[in-house]
């Protein structure tokens, strides 16, 4: 397949749309690009590592900003291929992936192609495995294996963020909360332990548990911590010896991995558990006040737009801020359509956010054209 990368990023959307890429199956559509870019680009050395296509102007520009996108998609439900229609008077386009994120990587691409003159240097990495196990995940293998490709003064992830600056992002940990007790017939509880109801002191403090808001760079992060499953039984007849419940603590990025583990360990203090952490990721400081940052800022705000949030999910922004590289989400596309069966994306939001990313990608001010197709 050709994708015609000068097209009109909506066009260009739904032939992304339109190439199945459910993780692990991202071959088709990384062959596509991977041969777009070398055909429709140039000043671009481009490199191609497993389902991984990366690409970059080396014009000893001042500053470098990385553009990066997925290309797997949640496996599809019955919405592929792509079909425009009209929503709340709105032209939308409809299709798995149209929000997360072919979208956005329909922007990056068709930036690529037709900026003649920017103001950064440039890098596109487009990568594979993002919706599934990190361990998959294809940007995680570029910082393992190709790090210096992730070096920057900013990147800007295309994760849906509805044309914000969504910075940053929160970290998450998951931890597994046991309780031990005697097992017993239940005919004859008084001898034996109920390891079940033993969660019942856990599941007070979760209920009774008041979460912080947290103010960084003009960005309100708001933690919680969640019981997320509860295990336990033998059977119909039988007092449980042992019981679980799993946590999940979303936390604002000024805590460390270690201060978020201590805080949930406290929480729980007192308490008769065995506690232990299964799963943990940090989060990214916004970095906001960065030269690189204040420039997108600006460029967004002058096309009249809101401006900056907290991203409170998890992202690969992570894995930037890790390195000292201030980085945020920026797409077209409403984060809460992600992954369900009616994902659709406005119109008006790929035009408006690749006018915004081509103003402060070219240094000059982009007027929004209407939707034309």
């Amino acid at each position: 397949m050709t994708l015609d990368l000068r097209a009109d990023p909506i066009t260009l959307t739904a032939a992304l749309v339109d190439i199945p890429s459910v993780s692990r199956d991202e071959a088709v559509i990384t062959d596509a690009v991977e041969a777009a870019l070398r055909e429709q680009t140039s000043g671009f050395e481009v490199v191609r590592h497993g389902n991984v296509v990366l690409a970059r102007t080396d014009r000893g520009l001042p500053t470098r900003v990385v553009l990066a996108g997925h290309l797997d998609t949640v496996p599809i439900a019955d919405n592929v291929p792509s079909r425009f229609t009209e929503q709340d008077g709105a032209e939308v386009l409809y299709g798995c992936g149209t929000v997360d994120m072919k979208s956005g990587d329909a922007v990056f691409l068709h930036l690529a192609a037709t900026i003649a003159e920017p103001v950064h240097d440039l890098t596109l990495i487009f990568y594979d495995c993002e919706e599934i196990a990190a361990e998959f995940n294809g940007l995680g293998t570029i910082e393992r294996e190709l790090p210096h490709w992730l070096d920057a003064d900013l990147a800007i992830l295309g994760e849906p963020s509805g044309g914000w600056i969504e910075a940053g992002c929160q970290g998450t940990l998951r931890a597994r909360l046991t309780t031990s007790g005697v097992r017993a017939h239940s005919a004859r509880a008084w001898l034996g332990d109920n390891a079940i109801h033993g969660l019942a002191p856990v599941l007070t403090r979760l209920a009774e548990y008041r979460a912080r808001q947290v103010d960084i760079d003009g960005c309100i992060y708001r933690e919680g911590l969640s019981a997320v499953r509860v295990g336990g039984g033998v059977a119909g007849n039988v007092v449980p010896d042992a019981a679980e419940v799993e946590v999940n603590f979303r936390f604002a990025p000024d805590r460390s991995v270690a201060e978020a583990t201590e805080h949930v360990r406290d929480v729980f203090t007192g308490l008769d558990i065995d506690f232990q952490v299964t799963d943990a990721a940090p989060g990214a400081l916004p970095g906001l006040t960065a030269p690189a940052a204040a420039g997108l800022i600006s460029a967004v705000r002058d096309h009249g737009a809101a401006g900056v949030r907290a991203k409170y999910g998890w992202t690969d922004v992570s894995r930037f801020a890790a390195r000292g590289i201030p980085a945020v989400n920026f797409g077209p596309g409403d984060p809460n359509l992600a992954h369900k069966r009616d994902e659709h994306v406005p119109l008006e939001q790929i035009t408006q956010v690749t006018a915004m990313l081509r103003s402060y990608l070219t240094g000059i001010p982009q007027v929004t054209a209407p939707t034309d197709r």
